[in-house]
């Protein structure tokens, strides 16, 4: 017995459906039930034709076809190949041999009965291995991204016919075609580079720590000082995810249609505009796709100009930047999808944009230079671990050799990277900036000088216990990149020196 199986793409690890047929006497016809949406109803009619169309008969007998769990809702055309295929499996127009087993089958049918790709592929894969499905038969538009789980006999097919004759190949015991185009991990050609960056020493040795710990931070300054280009270098110098990694983005862009090439290799960055909605970056809508928070997993966020965005919109980025994924509910449905990202935001200094240039007057009046930043919420601020002032470029560094360029960074912060990696093999989190309660205490370990320091430190900037928390990891950042064990008192108060400002509201003061 052949069991025919397909997936809808509910959540991050979505849900395997089992389709079943059943054929009686009657008025000929077909019905789906199974709790499925107007898309799925349709399918019958384009199944019917394309099967016609590709030399078979639909049978004259009453179908019934379950799509089971029939407690959630099917949606999208994503059945169709299945269920065509249940349908001539059921009337004996497929001769297979005496094999039984389960098969994922995915696809959309033209009515030529040509497969068209789905969302979703990758993940129904890996969902498959779990259900102990061991044959899969794809759209040949997907195969790109479902050839590197393992495991899995994938079948690629562009047509029904060749649906139907993979599932005799399968039956027979054959091996699938090997596909020789893997996805190749190259580095991507990224338009920014920290050679780019003149001048601004102390921002490019945060952008160093950032990328080497995954910390949170924050750029302000007047305009035209390098913030938005600063963020941008922060992908050039991020080093390439582990082959997990890899798949947990790779199957979140697979279920927003967004996957063209394979396996994502490095870090996403991700640039969302301040105009846009809340179900565009958190998630959600009609199917409860995953939103810009979750494409950007293990890779980068950055909010340009942070303060423009609605302040209802930055306060729902804290539960993702605590739990490192967002749950949603609609409609009944309780979805989650993993969003740990690093999150970079940007801002000017005041409304106006003058406040920080010798050149210009600013205008804004203290009571608007604080609505302004209070836009952003205290409960995020909170959250960010380093905060820079930028100062603008001086005239002479313009025309300055060019720095240090991110390949010689980025082998720096992979060197760093590793040292956490080997740290945290036996823990539950890989980066410094991960670091919370019982592990923070053990692998944050002060000496009883360094802990006066800390502690004077602590009260100069009247900081909470989540800055004290905050300054911690960045020290532990900083001294993983120069290969200390422990944390020494010039980690202290460089790490110190990223939380000057904004625990009082003092912004736009050099305290």
């Amino acid at each position: 017995m052949v069991e025919i199986c397909a997936f809808v793409a509910t959540g991050y690890h979505g849900q395997i459906v089992k389709v079943e047929v059943d054929m009686r006497r009657g008025l000929p016809g077909a019905e789906i039930i199974g709790l499925p949406d107007s898309a799925v109803k349709e399918a019958k009619e384009r199944v019917r034709v394309a099967i016609k169309n590709s030399g078979h008969e639909f049978p004259r007998e009453r179908l019934l076809i379950n799509l089971t769990p029939a407690s959630i809702k099917k949606e999208g055309s994503t059945f169709d190949l299945a269920i065509a295929i249940a349908i001539l499996y059921h009337s004996e127009q497929i001769a297979i041999s005496n094999w039984s087993g389960s098969l994922l089958i995915l696809g959309e049918l033209e009515l030529s009965g040509r497969v068209r790709g789905v969302r979703g592929a990758l993940s129904a894969v890996a969902q498959s291995i779990n259900h102990d499905i061991r044959y899969a038969i794809l759209p040949i538009e997907n195969i790109h991204e479902a050839q590197e789980v393992q495991s899995i006999e994938i079948w690629p097919v562009s047509s029904l016919q060749e649906a139907m004759e993979a599932l005799i190949a399968i039956s027979h015991q054959e091996k699938p075609p090997k596909n020789v185009n893997q996805s190749s991990p190259n580095l991507p050609n990224y338009p920014f580079d920290m050679a780019d960056l003149k001048g601004q020493p102390t921002v490019k040795r945060l952008l160093e720590i950032a990328a080497s710990g995954r910390h949170h931070f924050l750029l302000f300054g007047p305009p035209g000082c390098g913030k938005t280009l600063s963020c941008k270098i922060l992908e050039s110098i991020s080093p390439p995810l582990s082959f997990e990694e890899s798949l947990e983005v790779s199957q979140i862009y697979s279920l927003k249609n967004e996957l063209h090439q394979g396996l994502i290799h490095y870090p996403p960055f991700r640039m969302p505009h301040h105009s846009a909605s809340s179900e565009g970056i958190i998630g959600g809508g009609k199917q409860i796709l995953p939103g810009e928070i979750s494409l950007a997993h293990q890779g980068v966020l950055f909010l340009d100009e942070t303060p423009e965005f609605g302040k209802h919109l930055l306060q729902t980025l804290r539960e993702p930047l605590e739990n490192r994924r967002i749950s949603i509910a609609r409609a009944g449905l309780n979805s989650w999808y993993p969003a740990d990202f690093q999150l970079a935001m940007s801002a000017n200094v005041c409304p106006c944009g003058a406040l920080g240039r010798s050149d210009r007057t600013c205008l804004c009046s203290p009571a608007q230079i604080a609505k302004y930043w209070k836009r952003m919420g205290a409960a995020i601020l909170d959250r960010i671990d380093m905060r820079l002032a930028v100062q603008p470029v001086a005239p002479e560094e313009l025309l300055a050799e060019r720095s240090e360029s991110s390949q010689e960074v980025r082998a720096r912060v992979i060197a760093t990277r590793q040292r956490q990696k080997e740290r945290y093999q036996h823990e539950s989190i890989t980066t410094n900036a991960q670091l919370q309660g019982e592990l923070l205490e053990k692998y944050c370990h002060l000496e009883e000088a360094d802990q006066a320091i800390f502690f004077k430190i602590m009260q100069k900037l009247s900081l909470s216990a989540r800055a004290g928390h905050s300054i911690l990891r960045v020290a532990r950042t900083i001294a993983d990149m120069t290969s200390s064990p422990n944390i020494a008192k010039e980690h202290l108060l460089e790490a110190a020196s990223y939380r000057r400002y904004g625990d009082q509201d003092l912004y736009w003061i050099d305290i």
